[in-house]
C-alpha cells in the first residue's frame, strides 16, 4: 500500500519527466522552425552568389583562369593563383552567408558534371548530404568559358550544433529553472518531512511523559480521598484544594494526551448522528450552577430544536465547555451569554463575554499551538496555549467553522457553526 510521503514522490517525479518531455518537445519544435528559417536564409544566399558568379568580374576572371591554369595574365605562380581564388572564393561565400544572417562554419567545392574538382576549402570538404550541402548551379561566365555545367557546392559540418547554439538563450535558462524547482520542492520536502518526525518525536515524548504523570496524580488523588474521611474540620480545605489541584492537573494531562493522539493520527473519532440540543441544554445548565456559586452572569437562549448534527458528542461537548471556560478565566466580573440558532441549514452556537478583548495583531495568532494572548510582559491567565488550538482542531474535524470578533476592553464572541443534517 502507498504512503503518503511515496506518493508525493511519484507524483513530483511525474511532474518533473512531464517537465523534461515538453521541454524536449518544444526543443523539437525549436530546431525544427530554426531549420526552415535557416533554408529561407540559405536560399537568398545561394540566389546572391549565383548572380555575382554569373557576371564578368574580378572574382569570375580571378576563377576562370585558376580553372583553366592560366598565369599569362598574371605574375604569380599556378600554386599562387590557386591559394588566392580559394581565399578570395571563401571570403566572398562568408560575406554573402553573414549578409543572409548565417555565421555557421562552411566548406565549399567548385566542380563539374564530369566529377572535375576546380577549387576546394582550406578544410576537406564533407561528403554531399541532403541536409547538410546546398549546392549552387552557376551560370553566366564561367560554365560559358569552360563549355561545362560547373557547380558549387556549401556544406555544413554540423547545423543541429549550430541551431543549439541560436536556441541556447531558451534552452539554458529552461534547463535551469527546471533544476531550482527540483532543489526547492526536494528541499520543501525534505522539511515537511523532517517536522513531521520531530513532530512525531515530540509527541512520543509527550504520550510517555504524560502517562508516567498520571500515576502520581491518580495516587494523590486516591490519598486525598482516604484522607478527607478521617481529617479534623480545620484540615479539609486543604484535603479538598489537593483534590481540586489533582483533578485540574488530570484534565490537562488527558487534554494533552488528546491532542498528541490526534495529531498522530492514532485515535479516530466515532461520528454519529445526534441531536446536540440536550447536551448543549446539560452543558448550560451545568455552568448556570457554577455560575452562581462563583458570582457569574450567565444566561442562555437556545432556539427551539431538533439540532440534528453529525458529530462526535464528547470532544464537541469538550469544545463548548473551554469557551465557556475562556469566557470565565478572562473577565474580572464575567457576563457571559450563550446562543444557538439554526439559519439556512447550519447550526450556530455564539458565545458572548466582555472580557478583557483581544487585540488585533493577536487575532490571527489565538488559535495557533502553545500561543497564548499577553496581558502586558506577564499572562494574567496560566495555562498551555492548548485550549483555542484544540478548539479550531476539533471543529475542522466536524467540518464546521469558527470565527471570532473582538475588541481590546469590550469583550470577545466565539461563533461556531455545524451543518445539519436535518433542518427539522
Amino acid at each position: 500500500m502507498l504512503t503518503k510521503r511515496n506518493l508525493y514522490v511519484i507524483f513530483f517525479i511525474i511532474a518533473v519527466v512531464g517537465l523534461l518531455v515538453v521541454q524536449y518537445q518544444y526543443l523539437r519544435v525549436g530546431l525544427g522552425l530554426a531549420r526552415v528559417q535557416f533554408s529561407d536564409k540559405m536560399d537568398r544566399a545561394r540566389d546572391n552568389i549565383n548572380s555575382e558568379l554569373s557576371a564578368v568580374n574580378s572574382l569570375t576572371y580571378t576563377l576562370g583562369n585558376t580553372i583553366r591554369k592560366d598565369t599569362s595574365e598574371v605574375k604569380i605562380g599556378l600554386d599562387s593563383l590557386e591559394k588566392a581564388s580559394q581565399y578570395y572564393l571563401n571570403d566572398y561565400i562568408s560575406y554573402q552567408l553573414n549578409l543572409s544572417g548565417i555565421d555557421a562554419p562552411f566548406t565549399y567545392k567548385l566542380y563539374s558534371r564530369d566529377s572535375t574538382t576546380y577549387l576546394s576549402s582550406v578544410r576537406p570538404h564533407i561528403k554531399a548530404q541532403e541536409d547538410l550541402t546546398y549546392p549552387i548551379k552557376v551560370k553566366g561566365y564561367l560554365p560559358e568559358l569552360l563549355e561545362k555545367e560547373i557547380i558549387l557546392e556549401i556544406g555544413f559540418e554540423d547545423l543541429n550544433r549550430y541551431f543549439l547554439g541560436q536556441l541556447r538563450g531558451l534552452i539554458v535558462p529552461g534547463l535551469l529553472f527546471l533544476l531550482m524547482i527540483i532543489i526547492v520542492v526536494i528541499w520543501v520536502l525534505r522539511s515537511f518531512y523532517l517536522q513531521r518526525s520531530i513532530n512525531t518525536t515530540t509527541n512520543d515524548f509527550i504520550n510517555n511523559l504524560t502517562h508516567e504523570l498520571k500515576t502520581p496524580v491518580f495516587s494523590i488523588g486516591l490519598a486525598s480521598k482516604i484522607l478527607e474521611e478521617d481529617v479534623p474540620e480545620n484540615k479539609k480545605a486543604v484535603v479538598e484544594l489537593i483534590r481540586a489541584e489533582s483533578n485540574r492537573l488530570k484534565k490537562h494531562i488527558d487534554k494533552v494526551l488528546e491532542l498528541a493522539s490526534m495529531e498522530s493520527g492514532n485515535k479516530l473519532l466515532q461520528f454519529q448522528e445526534i441531536d446536540f440540543k440536550p447536551e448543549l441544554e446539560r452543558i448550560c445548565e451545568g455552568f448556570s450552577l457554577l455560575a452562581k456559586h462563583e458570582e457569574i452572569q450567565f444566561e442562555f437562549e437556545l432556539e427551539e430544536g431538533p439540532y440534528i448534527i453529525r458529530a462526535e458528542k464528547f470532544h464537541l461537548e469538550n469544545v463548548v465547555g473551554n469557551l465557556l471556560e475562556n469566557a470565565k478565566k478572562y473577565s474580572d466580573n464575567p457576563q457571559i451569554k450563550l446562543t444557538a440558532s439554526k439559519q439556512k441549514g447550519r447550526l450556530f452556537i455564539r458565545i458572548i463575554d466582555n472580557g478583557q478583548g483581544i487585540a488585533k495583531e493577536d487575532m490571527p495568532k489565538i488559535f495557533k499551538k502553545y500561543y497564548r494572548v499577553k496581558n502586558g510582559d506577564v499572562h494574567k491567565v496560566k495555562g498551555y496555549g492548548l485550549g483555542l488550538y484544540y478548539v479550531q482542531k476539533i471543529i475542522k474535524i466536524h467540518r464546521g467553522k469558527i470565527t471570532v470578533q473582538s475588541e481590546p476592553g469590550h469583550g470577545t464572541t466565539f461563533t461556531m457553526s455545524f451543518k445539519l443534517t436535518k433542518n427539522g
